[in-house]
């Protein structure tokens, strides 16, 4: 049995991509190992004026960082629910932090398929393609599949 190896993030180019490793999974009675990486965003990193002994006003550091962790367990929860909606194929979920293109790359050293949609929730919607599946094209350790969203006027 083979491993497809999906990157999800929440975004309606996820969905179609993990629709087409689905179908995939199901033709080739593969393993679908669906990836979801998060990263704290850099302005959290940033020093605020408070750090000279005042109280910051609002939640926590910790609270924050717990709020971002849930809310992309959330993202990975949907598509793996998603996912377990087609019967007999072994779905499996792994929540990651970091830069999402390094994570996928990683978790796909030892699969048979690499699939991502051509744009996530970033940024320059007019863009062919992404940041983190140009970076899959570049550096895929596997196949690639780039599986294009509703977005992309097929």
């Amino acid at each position: 049995m083979g491993k497809i190896v999906v990157g999800v993030d929440g975004s309606p180019g996820a969905a179609e991509a993990l629709g087409w490793a689905l179908a995939e999974a199901g033709l080739r009675e593969a393993r679908l190992h669906i990836v979801h990486a998060w990263m704290v965003p850099l302005v959290m990193a940033v020093p605020e004026p408070w750090v000279a002994g005042l109280t910051p006003p609002g939640p926590s550091v910790e609270e924050v960082y717990e709020r971002l962790r849930d809310a992309a367990k959330d993202v990975l929860d949907s598509s793996v629910r998603a996912a377990r909606q087609k019967p007999g194929i072994d779905v499996q979920g792994e929540l990651v932090e970091g830069r999402a293109a390094q994570e996928l790359l990683e978790a796909a050293r030892d699969a048979d398929l690499l699939v991502v949609g051509t744009r996530g929730r970033g940024g320059f919607a007019e863009l062919l393609l992404g940041s983190v599946s140009q970076q899959c094209a570049h550096h895929a350790p596997c196949p690639l599949v780039i599986v294009p969203g509703p977005e992309d006027g097929r």
